[in-house]
């Protein structure tokens, strides 16, 4: 047994008697409640103040005016009134035997005359105690290591910059985690104010999701925990309160109005040119959400380079617009006009002239050209850096938000209670040595089979509907055509001549699949949550991340598997005239798909574009413009002055444990837009910048003023989204690859420029012409042979016998005819060896990248060093403190017993730790 002998010791006695001893959470009747907390004594405030207090509901304290409220719980009166009850009764005086204060406010005062509010405050004994059983570092030492050195042109970044009261609302100190036997060992000014709301609320909801709700007569385990009287209905919400209004200063000096500030210098749009706040956020909505916004402005930041890199890149595709020859060639009367096309589809399509698609020519030379690869390159190390300088981002912040040991420390104390409560089997723990819950083999594998039917049944559901979408595709394009022919006699053809049936095609097509990505995504998510709930994680570390894996799987096939159709499946595998490749048998008449002769390219360009900014705008639609009416109205009953604390936040939205998830989720989906298909479109980095600008913003606003706030959570990392930002950084040099060497017409004409043109110059005149192959009209078979109505009029059967078709095979009469040319296989030769030089290339300079940024700073590091030895010294200085203490004395003074009001107090307690 441990001994401190006084009068620290006794104050600590004395104070545990007087909190565990309190009668808390009666009917108060307007008396005020005398607690001292605070060395010799707090002085209540008198009759004025107290009578200040109730008319003013707008306060974060009990009210006494002295404690303050850590959580909120409301219920309703209805039907089942009896058995919730009888529920809230039994929860509630086992939250006073855990040693909480409570304090009731009747129906009758709020401002709907219909919800119940239960004020929950945690006394310096309850948040010690706890504190130590968490971990929790607090201060002990003021830091004596300088922010940071001065930086050469610093008056620059002085617009960017926030007030430094803002940036640092706290001085940084060294810190250990607490302990209980040793308070005097602590940085501890004032108890009240020691331990932030945000840890003790973070504390609170601990208790509040482990303390049971049954008779002491009836020990029924799945009968415990804030969220199972949440899911039943005993109670309607709960959660902590902001510390003032977002738009002005709380009165009270004692509140810190945190919110006001994060509203005035991070939530509001104009300052979107401003640096966030991050320290500030994570003292008022702990570490887990800070870690989120911290990533989110720096890919924010990183954006902002590729953005212009992308810029240039397009805008050498725009300066070397007139350059481009082989655009020239197509729109040129006498070379493209006179070049006649054979049918893209069998019976409604006709033959058509090159000089059709004299636009989309143009208009694909404006992302593919030779910048377009040099961005390629770039981008596969961009996304190194960015992973590489975010380790070390990540490094500092898990430093300076004392994470540094976090995860080791908390693993097992993040044991969640759906897993105590449904795992009914027992095992000792070999570390421990301690009785735990844990799921056996047997029924682990059978949840974990299930699971997995389920994701690759609703897996093949989306392949099941790209499929569809194909299958309009191929039958929608010649009702196109048919459309858009070249009649001057249609009213549609002013659009048919700047519209082509391919690209009319592709955005329909595009649309479709956006919405079905939408209903999928709808309902996906839902099953997701089921079966990772049925699995039953362990830890909440280990709930995110199944459920994040579900997730990512799910929406990587369901928003990229139209960009991978268009990317590497349309226009390879279509055969040619006289032996066309159809999707499910020639009699199904649905011929695949052919890319235009400018390229598949700029269809992947507008399917990339179209489902990429789709989903930004339903996405910043569904956050902003949607919650702005709640937003009004709860202003307008936030201004009157019986219009509660409890009340105002009440009426905002509740922020689920998933709330993060989908934020992280949208960011995930758009860096894949912007890496696995950024070949196709330069300027995808700049629209995400756009985006994410607004983004930052838009989910500052939410967290301010449309939600409840959180309670506090720790992370010391963005947890598995590293490893799948990883994945899809590696996948993404791949992908572009093959973007460039299968989708663009970069390889094909540069192995015409150095090896068949015909003139001694190199140049590429005659690419269009030598791309095109031969055939021969009369030996198209019926099926594919044009109906005579779809036949132009300027078609002449006499005088034109061939038609041309994008391939390189012998023409008709040769003793190979229709099979593969030697420039075929030359092409195919030099794509695979651009693909192996480019992964090589950027693997390596990715390699080496990462090699030479170690991911921990090393001035981190020396802090984390220093901050260890200072913990160990003036450890031993204590203790070697504490002895000379009990040494110098004669004799020691036995400690009484801790004696407690009633025997089931420790019970409970022991319940909840």
């Amino acid at each position: 047994m441990r001994r401190i002998t006084g009068m620290a010791r006794d104050e600590t006695l004395i104070e545990m008697k007087s909190a565990m001893d309190s009668q808390i959470g009666e009917e108060y009747n307007g008396h005020s409640h005398n607690n001292s907390i605070e060395d010799g004594g707090t002085q209540l405030p008198g009759h004025t103040e107290t009578d200040r207090l109730q008319q003013n509901k707008d306060t974060v304290f009990f009210r006494d005016g002295v404690r303050r409220i850590d959580f909120i719980l409301s219920y309703l009166d209805d039907k089942d009134g009896e058995k919730k009850q009888e529920r809230r009764r039994e929860f509630e005086a086992n939250l006073k035997k855990a040693g909480l204060e409570l304090e009731n406010e009747d129906k009758s005062d709020s401002d709907d005359l219909k919800t119940h509010f239960l004020k929950i405050h945690a006394p310096w004994e309850v948040l010690a105690t706890y504190a130590d059983v968490l971990k929790i570092k607090v201060p002990f030492k003021a830091s004596d290591i300088p922010h940071g050195q001065d930086v050469p042109l610093e008056w620059l970044s002085r617009p960017f910059r926030l007030p430094e009261s803002v940036m640092r609302p706290q001085p940084d100190y060294f810190t250990s985690p607490f302990d209980k036997d040793k308070i005097d060992f602590f940085l501890i000014d004032n108890r009240d104010t020691f331990f932030p709301p945000s840890t003790r609320n973070r504390i609170v909801y601990y208790i509040l999701s482990r303390c049971p709700y049954y008779k002491e007569d009836r020990k029924e385990r799945d009968k415990k925990g804030i969220k199972r009287l949440l899911n039943n209905g005993t109670y309607t919400s709960a959660f902590p309160l902001h510390d003032c209004r977002y738009w002005e200063r709380d009165t009270n000096d004692q509140c810190e109005s945190e919110r006001y500030h994060l509203y005035k210098n991070w939530a509001r749009f104009l300052c979107f040119y401003k640096e966030q706040p991050l320290n500030l956020i994570r003292k008022y909505y702990g570490e887990k959400i800070g870690i989120y916004f911290a990533w989110l402005g720096f890919y924010t930041e990183m954006l902002f380079f590729a953005a212009v890199m992308g810029v240039i890149c397009f805008t050498y595709g725009v300066l070397s617009y007139d350059d481009n020859l082989t655009s020239k060639e197509i729109c040129d009367p006498s070379i493209g006009g006179s070049i006649v096309m054979c049918p893209l589809c069998d019976k409604k399509c006709s033959y058509w002239k090159l000089n059709s698609t004299c636009l989309s020519s143009w208009q694909s030379h404006l992302f593919d050209n030779e910048g377009t690869v040099f961005f390629a390159m770039f981008m596969g190390i961009w996304v190194t850096l960015f992973l590489e300088f975010w380790k070390r981002r990540q490094a500092q912040l898990e430093y300076e938000w004392d994470l540094v040991d976090f995860e080791e420390e908390q693993q097992q104390l993040q044991i969640r209670p759906e897993f105590e409560t449904r795992c009914t089997d027992q095992r000792l723990n070999r570390i421990t040595q301690e009785m735990e819950p844990y799921l056996p083999l047997p029924k682990k594998c059978g949840r974990f089979c299930l699971s997995g039917v389920t994701v690759l049944f609703w897996i093949l559901l989306i392949v099941a509907c790209i499929t569809g979408v194909i299958v309009y595709r191929l039958a929608v394009y010649a009702a196109f055509a048919s459309i858009m022919k070249d009649s001057p006699t249609k009213k549609i053809h002013l659009v048919g001549s700047l519209i082509t049936p391919q690209l009319a095609t592709s955005v329909t097509a595009s649309f479709i699949n956006f919405v079905i990505i939408m209903i999928l995504n709808f309902f996906y998510e839902r099953v997701a949550i089921w079966i990772t709930d049925m699995e039953i994680p362990k830890t909440h570390l280990e709930y995110e991340n199944k459920l994040t894996m579900k997730m990512f799987l799910f929406q990587f096939v369901n928003y990229y598997s139209s960009c991978f159709y268009v990317a590497f499946f349309k226009g390879k595998f279509v055969g040619y005239p006289g032996n066309y490749t159809y999707m499910f048998g020639k009699y199904s008449r649905l011929r695949n798909e052919e890319c235009d002769p400018g390229g598949c390219l700029i269809e992947l360009t507008t399917q990339l574009v179209i489902i990429m900014t789709g989903k930004q705008l339903c996405g910043n639609i569904q956050e902003a413009l949607l919650p702005l009416l709640r937003n009004w109205w709860c202003s307008r009953k936030a201004r009157k002055n019986q219009y509660s604390r409890w009340e105002q936040d009440h009426d905002l939205q509740n922020f689920s444990q998933l709330g993060l998830f989908y934020e992280y989720l949208e960011m995930v989906i758009q860096f894949g837009f912007i890496t696995l298909f950024v070949a196709s479109f330069p300027l995808a980095p700049l629209l995400a910048l756009c985006n994410n600008i607004l983004e930052v913003r838009v989910d500052a606003w939410k967290f301010t003023t449309q939600f409840r706030r959180p309670v506090a959570a720790k992370a010391h990392n963005i947890g598995a989204w590293q490893e799948i930002l990883n994945v899809v950084a590696i996948l993404s040099v791949v992908t572009n690859a093959f973007i460039m060497a299968f989708t663009s017409d970069m390889i094909p004409r540069l192995v015409y420029l150095y090896a068949y043109h015909p003139g001694s110059e190199a140049t590429m005149s005659g690419y269009i012409n030598s791309s095109l192959s031969v055939y021969d009209i009369s030996q198209i078979p019926l099926l594919s042979t044009p109906e005579d109505g779809a036949i132009p009029a300027w078609f002449n059967s006499s005088f034109i016998t061939t038609c041309r078709y994008r391939d390189y095979r012998y023409p008709p009469g040769h003793q190979r005819q229709y099979s593969q040319t030697m420039q075929f296989w030359h092409i195919l030769a030099a794509k695979l060896a651009f693909i192996i030089i480019m992964e090589h290339v950027v693997f390596v300079v990715k390699f080496f990248v990462a090699w030479l940024i170690p991911d921990v700073p090393s001035e981190v590091k020396a802090r984390i060093k220093r901050e260890r030895y200072l913990i160990q010294e003036y450890l031993h200085s204590y203790e070697v403190e504490k002895l000379k203490i009990q040494l110098s004395q004669s004799f020691i003074i036995e400690p009484k017993p801790e004696v407690c009001t009633a025997t089931d107090k420790h019970d409970v307690l022991s319940e909840c730790l």
